[in-house]
């Protein structure tokens, strides 16, 4: 988002998080209310034009969206929404895509207040790579033909009773309304916004064996050094790297692969 879209955004963010702050609000209920705004201002185009139009004042649209919204939803998601109609947004379709990010983070705070964030993360990037060297399945999940309730039923027999509920959630939601997502960039930014909500970064840490404890420790520090946050490590095996490690942290690649030596000797030798 650019321009005016992003600073509505940091508004709702500051907005959420001082609503989810207080510990009477469900953030999990909260999170259901808004994915249902976001499928309905997805829904309909119309609707959300009228609610981002700049030439209505902000107290009209916010009118508008409570007189809609009251009696669906709790109190906190019309008061949320309202605030964000009052905002100005440089496209229509960002409105939705804010609504939609809240969404996911009230997920993801009910898992950080009930000390399951972590496992929440780790779900999802053990999904990804699951999808990721699973054809048949990615296929499934992304088939335009199936119908929304036929994914459901797949991902519940995949991890339901397996996987924490806030991770099936955000799964149903990612797979079921991908709103022109693909599936893979889809779960990257369930695992950005999960890191955030410690103000962390998250490092792909690729190696031949797995860590142990200690190096884990060890690399966590370096990489908390040298970007200057704290680091969330998702861990993958892949034995064609040989030896060593590749960090990858958001685009940029730290390759310490004997793999990549061998490579980068290989383009020496041939130049």
């Amino acid at each position: 988002m650019n321009g005016a879209s992003r600073e509505a955004l940091g508004a709702a963010r500051e907005a959420l998080d001082a609503l989810t702050d207080n510990t009477s609000v469900d953030a999990g209920k909260l999170a259901g209310e808004l994915a249902a705004v976001t499928a309905l201002l997805d829904r309909e185009v119309s609707l959300r034009r009228v609610l981002t139009d700049p030439a209505q004042a902000g107290e009209a649209k916010a009118a508008l969206a409570q007189r809609l919204l009251s009696g669906q939803v709790g109190g906190e998601t019309v008061d949320l929404v309202s605030g964000m109609v009052r905002s100005r947004w440089s496209r229509s379709r960002d409105l939705v895509d804010a609504v939609e990010e809240l969404a996911d983070t009230a997920d993801l705070t009910a898992a950080q207040k009930a000390g399951a964030l972590d496992d929440v993360e780790d779900e999802l990037f053990r999904f990804g790579r699951i999808v990721s060297v699973s054809t048949e399945l990615r296929s499934a999940l992304t088939d335009k033909a199936a119908t929304a309730s036929a994914k459901g039923r797949l991902l519940s027999s995949l991890l339901g009773g397996k996987a924490n509920p806030v991770t099936e959630r955000l799964v149903v939601r990612l797979v079921t309304q991908p709103r022109g997502r693909s599936l893979e960039a889809g779960l990257e930014s369930l695992s950005k916004l999960a890191a955030a909500r410690r103000d962390r970064m998250v490092a792909v840490v690729t190696s031949a064996v797995p860590l142990s404890d200690q190096q884990k420790q060890r690399l966590g520090a370096v990489l908390a050094k040298l970007y200057g946050r704290h680091m969330h490590l998702n861990l993958d095996v892949d034995p064609t790297v040989l030896g060593g490690i590749s960090v990858r942290v958001g685009d940029e690649v730290i390759d310490g692969t004997i793999a990549e030596r061998l490579d980068e000797a290989t383009r020496r030798l041939a130049g």
